[in-house]
């Protein structure tokens, strides 16, 4: 099970192995010990955020059971309660704090060697010798409690900074064979850790709350998320909860006047809550098993995934029938709003400013798919789902279409959803889903940019299927430049647009092998990477496939009566309108 948290917090304190909490100091440490033993693989959530895992096997020690981990108590030998318990491991300990405040953390460990006191002599010979891990970093290599702490059943404290980057800390104990596996008796050794405390050394931007929190479903099979639509009970899933009374007092209940926008699932309203605080108020229809669906992607995917690139939630609202998701408001809407929409709405971006948002939605991307714990193919990256704040940094939004990828898979067949015409072709044709369906859909959003034009919806001549298949012409002839947005005139740096250019066609290469990584595209924005020349054939029938599904959209449009396409009128929700692929598995 997977525990996320849309607060962010900035501590913690566990007493391992205890069974009640403890208070030391006025600190007070809550036991870990009522998750009871596992198989020979253990991970245990906690609800506030926090877990640990435990793999090995104590093989040697007459235990039917093979719990990974186990914890002792020796409270009539040791005064200070907080070391009378203990949690161990045959091979290794991990314990995870997730939601941290980024910044800088003062970790403590806390030890005392509870088992290894046999006073017999042979006794005497047991070593537990064990290393220490924080953030993947090796802070301690073949430590003995024992011999650090001055002898056995005595306290010690051991002082570490952590830097927390990503809202994650991770601290693991790993056993690597050395010491003794057999004094004072079998099955004694590996890992054994009394007590983690965790401060930060920063002043935190938010108080943790704990006062308000709701459950909500998710679990973990593997690496996917298992999304429980049809129902909302039983998880523990620790987030922030907003009243009904609340959101619609932000949201001068629900006036169509606040509404800035229409999603997949239905309407978004900005309000303000009573502290000042601006935000943006998702409303999804609980009575639609896809609206579910898309509240617990949202939900499970971003409540603890920071990155600048990425749209924050603060939290949710679950009573009555709504289904109502909480985001930090962003004052220039969305991209394609800003590129395609009404006059009123256009922003006039200049080249530097086109070049930033290029670059920040590539590293958005990157992070959800090479640097988050959780491994994520966003399956609908386009302008509309990219936001711009006050500064137009853009920040990717929307992940009601997310998909959790298992690393140990090369792909994930799956029902087609998102948005003709930014959907990747061995996605679209036949349900192939990788991280390059992303790189595809971004190379479009990349062109769109530099050219300000929609794909779906500018073509010099009937001949073009979209702008994709223009700049795939351009490319052949050697007019790349052709493709840039009129309204820069020469004001722009010529090598960036030629460059953001090559990457874009790159990207949209119809073999998703020939697709570069995100983190690679970021370097070759950024011009630290050199971009491959790979020129496509154009009338290769891989290269064709790339503009099938658009021409059978449009055929099918046109059975319906469908005759024109309005420039921004279309593809601009990612689920519910019929001019979308649906996902409905």
């Amino acid at each position: 099970m997977v525990i996320l948290s849309l607060a962010d917090w900035h501590s913690m304190y566990i007493n391992c192995g205890g069974t009640n909490d403890v208070k030391m100091n006025g600190t007070m440490y809550v036991g870990d010990a009522t998750s009871g033993l596992g198989g020979a693989a253990t991970l245990y959530g906690n609800n506030d955020n926090w877990g640990f895992s435990s793999t090995g096997d104590f093989r040697d020690d007459n235990d039917e059971l093979n719990a990974a981990s186990r914890y002792l108590a020796q409270s009539t030998s040791m005064s200070n309660q907080l070391y009378a318990t203990a949690r161990l491991s045959p091979l290794s300990i991990t314990y995870f704090r997730y939601c941290l405040e980024n910044g800088s953390y003062s970790v403590r460990l806390h030890f005392a060697e509870i088992e290894i006191i046999n006073s017999t002599r042979y006794g005497r010979l047991g070593r537990r010798i064990f290393n220490i891990y924080i953030q993947d970093q090796l802070v301690e290599e073949n430590f003995n409690i024992e011999a650090e702490a001055g002898g056995i059943l005595t306290p010690l404290t051991k002082h570490y900074n952590a830097n927390v980057t990503n809202g994650e800390l991770e601290i693991r104990f790993y056993w690597a064979g050395k010491g003794t596996q057999a004094i004072p008796s079998r099955g004694v050794h590996g890992p054994l850790i009394s007590a983690i405390s965790v401060d930060s050394n920063f002043k935190p931007q938010h108080k943790e709350n704990k006062t308000k929190t709701v459950p909500i479903i998710i679990g973990v099979v593997g690496s996917f998320l298992v999304f429980l639509a049809s129902d909302l009970r039983g998880v523990d899933l620790q987030t922030v909860s907003f009243t009904l009374k609340q959101i619609k007092a932000a949201t001068n209940n629900f006036d169509s006047g606040n509404k800035i926008g229409e999603g997949g699932f239905g309407p978004v309203y900005k309000g303000q809550l009573a502290d000042g605080t601006i935000i943006a108020v998702k409303q999804l229809s609980s009575k639609s098993s896809q609206g579910n669906r898309e509240f617990l992607n949202e939900m499970g995917m971003i409540s603890c995934l920071q990155h600048p690139n990425l749209v924050k939630i603060y939290g949710c609202c679950i009573e009555g029938n709504q289904l109502l998701l909480v985001y930090e408001y962003l004052e220039n809407n969305s991209l394609s709003r800003a590129l395609f929409g009404p006059e009123y709405s256009r922003i006039n971006l200049d080249w530097p400013t086109r070049q930033k948002i290029c670059v920040g939605i590539a590293k958005g991307i990157a992070f959800l798919h090479e640097e988050s714990r959780l491994k994520i193919v966003h399956r609908d990256i386009k302008g509309t789902n990219v936001l711009l704040d006050r500064d137009l940094n853009p920040k990717i939004s929307d992940f009601g279409l997310a998909k959790l990828s298992d690393e140990d898979k090369t792909h994930i067949s799956t029902r087609i959803a998102g948005t003709i015409g930014y959907i990747a072709p061995e996605y679209a044709l036949w349900g192939y889903l990788t991280y390059k369906a992303d790189v595809y859909s971004f190379g479009i959003v990349a062109l769109e940019l530099v050219s300000g034009k929609h794909n779906m919806n500018y073509g010099p001549v009937d001949e073009y299927t979209c702008l994709l298949d223009w700049a795939c012409h351009l490319q052949q002839s050697g007019k790349l430049l052709e493709l840039v947005d009129d309204k820069l005139g020469s004001d722009y740096n010529k090598s960036e647009a030629e460059r953001m250019i090559k990457v874009a066609l790159l990207c949209t290469n119809a073999s998703p092998s020939l697709r570069p990584t995100m983190s690679d595209v970021v370097g070759m924005l950024e011009g630290t990477i050199t971009i491959p020349d790979v020129i496509p054939n154009a009338s290769s029938y891989n290269e064709d496939l790339r503009f099938k599904a658009i021409r059978d959209h449009r055929s099918y449009m046109s059975s319906q009566g469908h005759t024109s396409t309005p420039a921004g009128s279309l593809f601009e929700s990612s689920s519910t309108s019929a001019r979308d692929i649906n996902e409905t598995n």
